[in-house]
C-alpha cells in the first residue's frame, strides 16, 4: 500500500487529493504516517517506529493504524497493489 504520488500534504496537516478536488485535515499522528508511507516504509517499520516513539503497545497502534487506512481507501487516498 503506497500513498498516491499526487497527494499533497502540508506542514499543518492539510491534505489535498488534485486528482477528485477534496481536501482532509490531519493531526500530527496523521501526518507521521502519510510521512512514513510517502517513504515507502512497511508497516512493519511504521509499527515499530510508533511503538519505540510512544507509549503505545504494537496490538493498539495496529488497530488505531488500520482504521486509519480504511479511511485513507475509502477516501481513495492510497494505491491498493498489495494487501494492508
Amino acid at each position: 500500500m503506497k500513498l498516491k504520488k499526487s497527494i499533497a500534504i502540508s506542514e499543518s496537516g492539510f491534505v489535498f487529493d488534485p486528482m477528485s478536488g477534496e481536501s482532509f485535515s490531519v493531526n500530527e499522528i496523521g501526518m507521521e504516517i502519510l510521512e512514513l508511507m510517502k517513504q515507502d516504509q512497511p508497516v512493519d517499520a511504521i509499527s515499530e517506529y510508533f511503538v519505540k516513539t510512544y507509549d503505545v503497545e504494537a496490538s493498539d497502534f495496529e488497530k488505531y493504524f488500520y482504521d486509519f487506512i480504511g479511511m485513507l481507501r475509502q477516501y481513495q487516498l492510497i494505491e491498493d497493489n498489495e494487501p494492508a
